[in-house]
């Protein structure tokens, strides 16, 4: 019994010896970093802003509708291939305005389709968060539930299918 106590003290006495360091009587506190230079700010200008609703020259206009946008989609849709969503999952190469970036697909839950999301992508695409299948149409969605884009499958590996603005975007793999 005795050399058990005996054990037991020695081992709490190795403990509190760990506890002790002087690595941190080291530290030098009377380091302080050099003070920063002010930089130079350009003057700051004051005015009135033009009505945006009159002067239309300093404004882009918006985007027109293609009329061909509806028709393309409505071919798309007659001759798009079956979709299966098991198979949608994953990473997929996304190709919109001469920009690529990468679209992220699962199976998790997210209101009323699956969780997505988006790395890179500068387009409407960027407010990806989540997706849907829709008989043959994968139907992208933001934050909101708004749909954002819609696409077809048109090949092995490959759907074809424009934002919400009209600009044509291509998944692939």
């Amino acid at each position: 019994m005795q050399a058990s106590r005996l054990i037991a003290v020695f081992a709490a006495g190795l403990m509190l010896a760990g506890c002790g360091t002087d690595r941190m009587d080291r530290v030098d506190t009377t380091m302080k970093p050099e003070p920063l230079d002010a930089q130079p700010v350009a003057p700051v200008e004051t005015g009135q802003l033009p009505d945006p609703t009159t002067d239309t020259a300093q404004f882009p206009q918006k985007p027109a509708n293609d009329p061909n946008a509806a028709l393309q989609g409505d071919q798309m849709a007659a001759t798009a291939l079956d979709v299966k969503k098991e198979n949608m999952v994953g990473s997929w190469k996304v190709s919109a305005a001469g920009a690529n970036c990468q679209m992220f697909l699962t199976l998790t839950n997210l209101g009323a389709g699956s969780r997505g999301g988006t790395r890179g992508c500068g387009n409407e695409l960027a407010l990806m968060n989540s997706w849907e299948v829709t008989g043959k149409q994968i139907v992208i969605k933001d934050r909101a539930g708004n749909q954002v884009a819609t696409f077809y499958k048109t090949g092995e590996n490959k759907f074809d299918g424009r934002s919400n603005t009209g600009t044509p975007i291509v998944l692939s793999r």
